[in-house]
């Protein structure tokens, strides 16, 4: 009786057992099937490509945070459909322009710009049903030209020259929004008595020879975007990348670094993070040629010596395309900081290929520069800190210039650093 007793417990608890074992594997497989469809269902789609500007990610940049000691975070910009930060402000400035009713659909889009800005508006303006006039110094990367080209905008390529110049490529961008507009009256006015089409205006180039500049019969006025002192730039950073960074940080960072050419993203940046919590510290990296260091730590735009005379014929000769200026700009001027740092070319160099080597990231030369910054940041504050900067764009529009190695060679910048020595670490 205890045997079939002891056989019948044993029966029981075997059936208890594998009944249990089938339950919790059938609740375990429910779970996992739960949590794979959470990993696996695809987002909502965006609508069209403007849906998709934006909410780009933030990243650790390992090699960089393992050699501070903080934790160094990159906002992904060149995931951005058009490769670039600026496609938030491409979109802000015609978003805006088209409400007020100061650009129409089918109006043609200027600007004067070192290339980034213009291929963001080359990249959106047609899903505004917009089209793009392009001017761009000749001494930028010649892929720049190429991709506007390949986005059908009209590129005008024309000499630096101080933009007190009246051919300085800003000038000449604001000219050609006054040019669309007068042909666009012009075609009004032709087709309301019965006239023949007119089909071109005139404008000058760099060298002051007459030259034409075509607007086609279905032009409808000209915009000029003016990224330096359009307020809208400053605006799409401070309702747009600000923000995304106090999310994926949750508020918890103690630092943003980033250099300027207009200003916008460090101004709106800036002045959204300060306003979440004054204590951020905000810091600016400065190129060469640059007087925003010393307008940050000096009060002044010049030294001394340089209000001598021995300032570089040319302010902009740094590889660093795009950032870098010698006068304030409205956006620049609503930005918020604590101090700035002096960059070099040849950091920005070295940086890049540092970044590319250790971290698999192939970035443009202001991003270089802007992680040059995140490091001396980190310098300064010690370990432990969080600091965000930002990766504007990718390497594919420096391929001629910041990642030929002749061009390099050429100007005494070819990388030789295994490490981040040339930053004082080991």
């Amino acid at each position: 009786m205890v045997l079939v007793r002891t056989k019948g417990a044993i029966v029981i608890g075997l059936s208890i057992a594998v009944l249990s074992y089938f339950l919790c594997n059938n609740s375990l497989s429910k779970a996992l099937s739960r949590k794979t469809h959470k990993l696996l269902s695809p987002k909502k789609p965006r609508k069209g490509l403007i849906g998709a500007i934006g909410n780009t990610p933030l990243i650790r940049i390992n090699s960089l945070s393992e050699a501070t000691g903080c934790e160094i975070l990159g906002k992904a910009e060149f995931l951005n459909p058009g490769g670039c930060v600026k496609d938030r402000v491409a979109v802000k400035i015609i978003e805006e322009a088209l409400e007020s009713g100061l650009l129409h659909e089918g109006g043609v889009v200027t600007e004067g710009s070192a290339g980034s800005t213009a291929i963001s508006l080359a990249t959106v303006a047609p899903a505004f049903g917009c089209k793009c006039h392009v001017v761009i110094p000749d001494d930028v990367a010649i892929e720049k030209s190429q991709i506007l080209e390949a986005l059908g905008a009209t590129v005008e390529r024309v000499r630096p020259v101080s933009i007190t110049h009246r051919d300085h490529y800003v000038n000449i961008a604001r000219r050609r929004a006054l040019e669309a507009k007068d042909a666009a009256l012009m075609h009004r006015n032709a087709k309301h008595s019965d006239a023949k089409d007119v089909e071109q205006t005139s404008g000058y180039s760099s060298e002051g020879e007459k030259q034409s500049t075509v607007f086609s019969s279905d032009c409808k006025g000209g915009f000029f975007a003016d990224q330096f002192e359009n307020l809208a730039n400053f605006r799409a950073h401070y309702v747009g990348t600000g923000p995304e960074i106090w999310e994926q940080t949750g508020g918890k960072l103690h630092a943003f670094v980033a250099a300027a050419g207009t200003g916008g993203t460090l101004a709106g940046v800036s002045k959204f993070l300060k306003e979440k919590n004054s204590n951020i510290k905000c810091f600016l990296i400065d190129p060469p040629g640059s007087g925003l260091f010393n307008k940050v730590t000096r009060g002044v735009m010049y030294t001394r010596e340089e209000a001598e005379g021995r300032r570089l014929k040319n302010p902009f000769d740094t590889i660093t395309e795009g950032i870098g200026i010698n006068r304030l700009t409205e956006n620049f001027i609503m930005a918020e900081l604590d101090g700035a740092f002096r960059g070099t070319d040849m950091e920005a160099v070295e940086m890049s290929r540092i970044l590319l080597k250790n971290d698999g990231l192939f970035v443009g030369s202001s991003s270089a520069m802007n992680c040059v910054g995140a490091v001396r940041v980190a310098q300064t504050v010690g370990p432990g800190h969080t600091i965000v900067t930002i990766l504007c764009d990718n390497g594919m529009r420096h391929l001629s210039k910041f990642y030929n190695a002749q061009y390099l060679s050429q100007h005494g910048l070819t990388p030789t650093a295994t490490g981040l020595e040339f930053l004082g670490l080991g």
